[in-house]
Parts: C-alpha cells; sequence; structure tokens
C-alpha cells in the first residue's frame, strides 16, 4: 500500500461512526492519551472507524507525525470505557481522546511527540484545560488499562507545561497505604481499586521503574499535597 492509499490520509475530519453527543450538557474538561497496541496507524484507523468495534478517539497521531481527526471536539468519542477521574465517572463526556500510534513497548517517535505536543497546546487552550487536565488511560482505569505505558516520556511534557508536574525528591518518611491512598485521591486517582493496583497506576504514570513495596519515592511522587 502506497503512502497516498494508507487509510490514515484516506479518512478525513469526523469519519468515524463511533461517537454521539456529549451527555449532561458536558463539556471536556481532560485530555486522555492512549497508545493503539496495533501494528500501525492504517489498522489503528480501520479499527477505530468500524461501527463493529464500537471504540473511536478525537485524534490518532502517527509515528511520522501525522495527525488524523477522527471525531470533532464538539461530540463524545468511544475511548475512556468504564473508569472515573477526581471522583467523576462518564469520562467519555467529558474528554478529548488521543490515540497514539505505539505497540506499547517501542518507545515513542520524535516527531509524533512534537506533534503531540502542539496538538495538546490547541486543545488546552480551546477549552481551557489546565496541565491537571493532562491524564493517561491507566490513570483514570487503574488495573483496566495500560495506556499509554511505561515508555511514554510524562516528563518531557510536565517541563513544557502540558501535564501535572511530579513532586519533591522521597522524604525519609515511609507512608502508610492510607497516607498514599489519600494523596492519590488529593491528585486525581480515585477509582475504586485495591492498594497494589493503585500503587500500579501511579508507578506506571510517575515511577515506571519502581519495584516492590510502597515507598516514600511512591509518596512523594505525587507532590504535596493541595
Amino acid at each position: 500500500m502506497s503512502a497516498a492509499d494508507s487509510p490514515a490520509r484516506q479518512h478525513g475530519h469526523g469519519l468515524s461512526p463511533n461517537c454521539g453527543p456529549r451527555r449532561n450538557g458536558l463539556t471536556p474538561t481532560l485530555i486522555v492519551l492512549h497508545y493503539t497496541a496495533m501494528a500501525s496507524a492504517d489498522a489503528a484507523v480501520d479499527r477505530l472507524c468500524d461501527p463493529a468495534a464500537e471504540v473511536s478517539a478525537h485524534y490518532l497521531i502517527c509515528r511520522t507525525g501525522e495527525t488524523v481527526p477522527l471525531v470533532p471536539e464538539h461530540l463524545r468519542a468511544w475511548h475512556a470505557g468504564a473508569g472515573e477521574w477526581q471522583g467523576l465517572d462518564d469520562i467519555n463526556s467529558r474528554s478529548i481522546g488521543i490515540e497514539l500510534d505505539n505497540d506499547g513497548r517501542a518507545p515513542f517517535s520524535e516527531p509524533m511527540m512534537a506533534t503531540l505536543e502542539v496538538l495538546l497546546r490547541a486543545i488546552m487552550r480551546r477549552h481551557g484545560i489546565p496541565p491537571t487536565g493532562v491524564i493517561g488511560h491507566s490513570d483514570m482505569a487503574p488495573g483496566r488499562k495500560s495506556d499509554p505505558g511505561p515508555r511514554f516520556d510524562w516528563q518531557r511534557l510536565e517541563r513544557q507545561g502540558l501535564a501535572q508536574p511530579r513532586g519533591d525528591p522521597p522524604a525519609p518518611v515511609t507512608p502508610t497505604a492510607d497516607t498514599f491512598r489519600a494523596r492519590a485521591q488529593a491528585h486525581g486517582f480515585t477509582a475504586p481499586v485495591d492498594d497494589a493496583t493503585l500503587l500500579a497506576a501511579i508507578r506506571l504514570r510517575y515511577r515506571p521503574w519502581g519495584r516492590g513495596p510502597l515507598t516514600a519515592a511512591d509518596h512523594d511522587a505525587l507532590g504535596p499535597a493541595d
């Protein structure tokens, strides 16, 4: 298949049928980042536009840096599924979904990351979304989802004000499961999951190299409590 014939080039704005009106008058306050976990952008576009798949996103960013708009921002794309953030559900009605052409194991390409940064700034400006509103699928669905995964460079976004910055160096105090959960909830991780799943979700976002029992580094990676 030539580049000109690629589905990623053929599909235009708003061509995925897997969408609908946002519910209850909700508007975007979040941006949820995903990886496609598929072999190519072409395969991902086909799936995101397949009515039988019942899944979509507002945008797909290819490894080459090309952006494929799939659902208009005013509509509710079907990308987040079950889960919650900051005690709120129906994340699909509250968010813009961005799929990244990545299998979950490889590094994210430089052209893709550069395009993502431009797209994030534009969406955040249009909808007044703060850096705290840029989250991963795994943040709002811990244990169920792992994207955008441990290879995603969250710190790159943080340095540009495109994601919530992490906290100060670890304090010499070992937190308890209760104090860790309280801090996690204060920062948005409110999905009802067990302690191990919560720890895994926090590490996936902030400390993908972390191993073993809960430590002060896990606690302080979230930053100061509000």
